[in-house]
């Protein structure tokens, strides 16, 4: 850990993308130095982080460049590395499952490497998913469930996890692995279905829309704020002992609830403005994908700040404002 006095210094990879955004919050406010890891050039969009573009170093590299990642560990010395990149959207790693691979654990595997040789005050955290767990029949998932990875995403992330693990107890290095669970907010692209369904709530009672389109409403997941998944990061990393942890909210909530709360939110009946497309209807899975935090809420402290609702509305309230503007632009000739 840093000297009394020093600034801690953080590197971040995926600091552009959401969780990228809120950590660098969050280590900014508590006075860390924070460099980011963007994939192109500093100068083009930082996307979340834009808001913070002034406050942050910004190396480039890419996570397929093994010894571009090594290098940046050794010159950025950082007292915590938090490894959140990673391709995000799970149907394209069908398309290409050997870069997925690749991108997920051969990075992975790079930056312990980089710890082991050139940081050893370094504590490396890395971004597991609760895809692992697959075809489970137990629900909830702890630590302890076994894995049954059902795409080339899920197995990559399975298989950075058990990097981890491993190192960590052959090298004696810092290492944690979180094991996250599905994780929202007004910062994640209208891709993924909740922020889908949060701005057409908004667009839809304010007139620039009529209709969503969706896909199976039964659909159940494990939904937690952002927010809190990178501040349980955070106390990874402050702990005595390295370990892996699942980060969730331990309640599983359907698509068609996640729809009901935010149209509700804004007074319109949801049955009137949503429309399932049956080919985005996936066969249903037989285990709720739902995550049992218990393990980091008795050594971590960890607990979420927002409830499900609260979450949603939050996003809806988010969207009605950004929504807001782009329609007052329009209308104003002089607004450039």
């Amino acid at each position: 850990m840093p000297a009394q006095g020093e600034s801690r210094r953080a590197l971040v990879t995926g600091i552009t993308g959401q969780d990228g955004s809120f950590l660098a919050d969050l280590l900014l406010e508590y006075g860390y130095r924070v460099t980011g890891m963007v994939r192109r050039s500093p100068a083009d969009s930082l996307g979340a982080s834009e808001h913070l573009r002034d406050r942050l170093e910004l190396v480039s590299c890419n996570l397929l460049d093994v010894d571009g990642l090594r290098r940046l560990v050794d010159q950025a010395q950082p007292h915590e590395l938090y490894h959140l990149a990673a391709p995000s959207f799970v149907p394209d790693s069908w398309e290409r499952p050997g870069e997925t691979l690749a991108a997920i654990a051969g990075s992975t595997a790079a930056l312990l490497e980089a710890v082991r040789e050139h940081g050893d005050q370094t504590r490396l955290f890395v971004a597991g998913s609760g895809a692992v767990f697959g075809a489970v029949e137990e629900s909830p998932q702890r630590e302890s469930t076994p894995c049954r990875p059902e795409t080339p995403y899920a197995t990559a992330k399975l298989a950075a996890q058990q990097l981890v693990a491993q190192v960590r107890a052959r090298d004696g290095i810092f290492a944690c692995c979180g094991i996250l669970y599905n994780h929202e907010s007004e910062r994640r692209p209208a891709s993924f279905v909740p922020r889908k369904v949060s701005r057409a709530a908004a667009a839809i009672k304010l007139g620039l829309a009529k209709e969503v389109i969706l896909g199976d409403l039964n659909a159940v997941r494990d939904w937690s704020f952002a927010g809190d998944i990178v501040r349980g990061a955070w106390l990874m990393l402050r702990q005595d002992t390295a370990d892996d942890y699942i980060l969730a909210s331990g309640e599983g909530h359907s698509v068609g609830d996640l729809v009901e709360v935010a149209f509700s939110y804004v007074g319109l009946n949801a049955r009137g403005h949503v429309r399932v497309d049956p080919n985005l209807v996936r066969e249903p899975e037989s285990t709720p994908r739902i995550g049992d935090a218990t393990r980091a809420r008795e050594r971590l402290g960890w607990r979420p700040t927002l409830t499900f609702e609260e979450l949603i509305r939050r996003m809806v309230d988010a969207d009605l404002r950004i929504l807001r503007e782009v329609a007052s632009r329009r209308q104003d000739p002089l607004s450039g």
